[in-house]
């Protein structure tokens, strides 16, 4: 029998003895209880003293437990109020994907900005296979925004799975969504960009911007048959700022293959992001060139 299970789970502890037991400080109990995450079991009226239940232990090692993978409270609430233990397993098993995402997507900065500092931009860039391939004319159906990097990946989700959704009215997804950028997109430049989709029926799109207004600034536009200089990169290197990486290698590459620039740049998104993993290719960043 453990030392927990000799005692009854219901005995009342003061904040000291609690917290020594659960290897807590009693000022992170304080804050835990400020965020609902493990309120005292009683609190005397009088002297303010706060008391918690044996029974509370576990769920104290928990959120230490937790805490100690950088897991911010929110998602530390997440997991501790789940309504069954596969569920709460399930809820981490999500943080910790968004964590080796995370990782993943700084590592290839580190390596960005350390070619960068060394004055090895061209060895860098060498890590880049870059392509070209001919792309025939194109009925799109687009939508516009000012944006700042910041918000780029949350509005590149949402706007592309609002054409996508719209695409069924104009005759289907002819080839992969992308956006391009007709500006400069940073943490202080907004662009703007625009989330295009490629669909099967100008009459259909055109009817189709025709019942959206102006609420989003959406339109149908053709566009042109071309040749795009591009190179393939994974779910992990999409990421702001080292994506700039692979945009410059391929800006490098152009003119050294006597082409030039022939419009502004694209991402084009030809996998399932949902499930790509960090390594998985997703995204070809491209420039149309003659």
């Amino acid at each position: 029998m453990t030392e927990d299970e000799a005692v009854d789970d219901d005995e009342l502890l003061t904040i000291g003895a609690f917290a020594a037991r659960a290897r807590l400080s009693a000022k992170a109990l304080r804050l835990y209880d400020r965020l609902g995450l493990l309120p005292p079991a009683h609190v005397d009226d009088t002297s303010g003293y706060r008391y918690y239940r044996v029974g509370q232990i576990e769920r104290a090692r928990l959120v230490a437990l937790l805490r100690q993978l950088d897991m911010p409270l929110a998602r530390v609430a997440e997991v501790v109020e789940a309504p069954d233990g596969d569920a709460a397993a399930d809820r981490l098993t999500a943080y910790w994907a968004d964590v080796e995402s995370r990782v993943a997507g700084q590592r290839t900065l580190a390596e960005y900005l350390r070619g960068r500092l060394s004055g090895r931009s061209s060895e860098m860039y060498g890590k880049f296979v870059v392509e070209t391939v001919d792309v025939p004319e194109q009925v799109l159906i687009t939508e516009t925004r000012h944006v700042l990097a910041g918000e780029l990946p949350a509005w590149i989700g949402a706007s592309l799975g609002r054409l996508e959704e719209a695409a069924k009215e104009c005759g289907g997804i002819t080839a992969a969504p992308f956006v391009v950028y007709h500006s400069d997109v940073s943490m202080e430049s907004d662009g703007p960009a625009e989330s295009c989709v490629p669909v099967a029926d100008g009459a259909a799109a055109r009817a189709w911007v025709e019942k959206q207004g102006r609420a989003r600034e959406t339109k149908v536009r053709v566009e042109p048959a071309q040749r795009l200089a591009y190179t393939r990169i994974t779910k992990a290197q999409v990421a702001h700022p080292q994506i700039l990486a692979a945009f410059e290698a391929v800006e490098e590459w152009i003119p050294e293959h006597g082409l030039w620039q022939a419009g502004p740049c694209r991402e084009v998104y030809f996998a399932d992001w949902a499930a790509a993993g960090p390594a998985d290719p997703v995204c070809d960043v491209a420039f149309p060139v003659r």
